[in-house]
């Protein structure tokens, strides 16, 4: 397997680092708009041959299907944030390689009625051309980070292996990450978390489909393991309520995150404000007008979350409660996987929330070249089977666990 790996960011360096224990893949190209980010990437693995770094810009179809051929890559594994998914996805249809990433395409809200029906849906996008990837016998496996994507896998397991009938499966994160030295340091993108978390919420339920609600609805406090506790959590629209039900039978699918009453105070005063827009506004420069994005500017006067590692402190939790019941009798648990902060920061030099995300594509990766996973299409995390990627998830040295609960979660 040769790859391209476009994003040399937090996740793409966690990415590079992960990858470099394992012997899967024969070559990894490192591409990113900042050419300094790619070669510190490919310099975080050391004297690695197989990693080299390139320059592209994301947004350029044409010029990432030409990195693709001339490196002879047969995958693109996307670690931008999802403006870029469309040129890239369709980038490796172009060029004839398979396609992995961690976000889908981006969502619109409905223009009338935005916090009751849905518009278009995350993924729509992608999903529109799955009839072309199918055809062509190529693979395009979307939302397959840690959220979504071991979250999914979690849920196909949870159907498998652990229940009859599923009344509802609840994507639950929680967190008890502090920052020092800041007030307010988001741990993973903030263009990312913004986009996620001012959007109308998705809910799926069996008799009426998706809907939308109101962000930060339906708060419920969740008592997350391995020391984090009880966090409150809130309807945030995110890919695991549009590809869960796709391959999973459930009367319900919610994703609900744990963000702490100030974050969603900045949230809303940012939305206020109009600093969460993308498109540009015109401000006074040195050298005349200038065209700027308000949510690029944000961005910008924040830290950037892959340098908070060595301030940061606590674990983050990721994972999936599914409530139904098996051999007649009801049944609840929360599957979930932990990440200490300390531990990544000393085993590979990331945080712990980039490198959560990290390791999940690299584990599908292996998967698909040795054969384990196979499809052609538009397929997420839910269209294969679970038990070998958790395996090898805990063969990488970082388990999962799973927690049987008496009563209803967040009730």
């Amino acid at each position: 397997m040769r790859v391209l790996l476009v994003g040399a960011g937090g996740v793409g360096t966690a990415i590079t680092r992960i990858a470099a224990r394992r012997t899967f893949f024969e070559a990894m190209v490192v591409a990113d708009y900042d050419p300094a980010r790619a070669e510190a990437a490919v310099t975080a693995v050391g004297d690695d041959a197989r990693f080299v770094a390139a320059r592209v810009d994301a947004s350029d179809t044409a010029a990432v299907a030409d990195l693709l051929a001339l490196h002879r890559c047969d995958v693109l594994l996307n670690a931008t944030d999802p403006r870029f998914v469309m040129p890239l996805f369709q980038a490796a249809r172009a060029s004839g390689a398979n396609y992995l990433d961690m976000a889908m395409s981006l969502s619109r809200p409905h223009p009338e009625r935005p916090y009751e029906e849905c518009g278009v849906k995350l993924g729509d996008g992608q999903f529109a051309e799955a009839a072309d990837w199918e055809k062509a016998g190529a693979l395009a496996l979307v939302g397959m980070g840690v959220e979504p994507g071991l979250s999914d896998v979690f849920a196909r397991f949870a159907a498998d292996e652990l229940f009859d009938e599923i009344e509802e499966i609840g994507i639950r994160d929680g967190a008890n990450l502090t920052v020092d030295g800041y007030d307010f340091a988001p741990t993973f993108s903030i263009w990312t978390t913004i986009e996620e978390c001012l959007n109308p919420p998705v809910v799926y339920e069996a008799d009426r489909g998706w809907f939308t609600t109101e962000p930060f609805s339906e708060p419920e406090v969740f008592d997350f393991p391995e020391g984090i506790g009880e966090v409150e959590c809130v309807n945030v629209e995110h890919e695991e309520v549009l590809l869960v039900p796709r391959w999973v039978d459930a009367r319900r699918v919610t994703f609900k995150y744990g963000l702490g009453n100030e974050f969603i105070d900045t949230l809303k005063t940012l939305h206020l404000l109009g600093l969460d827009r993308t498109e540009p506004v015109t401000v006074a420069g040195a050298d005349g007008p200038v065209a700027v994005s308000p949510r690029d500017v944000v961005a910008a006067c924040l830290p950037d979350p892959a340098t908070l590692g060595e301030r940061m402190h606590g674990k983050t939790c990721a994972g999936t409660w599914v409530r139904g019941s098996k051999d007649g009798a009801p049944r609840e648990v929360y599957l979930y996987h932990v990440v200490d902060n300390q531990w990544s920061m000393t085993e590979y030099g990331s945080q712990a929330v980039v490198w959560q995300t990290a390791i999940n594509p690299v584990v599908a990766l292996e998967l698909v070249a040795t054969g384990v996973w196979t499809g052609a299409g538009v397929l997420g995390p839910e269209a294969f089977p679970a038990r070998p990627f958790l395996e090898l998830l805990t063969a990488y040295g970082s388990p999962w666990g799973m927690r049987e609960r008496d009563l209803p979660c967040g009730r």
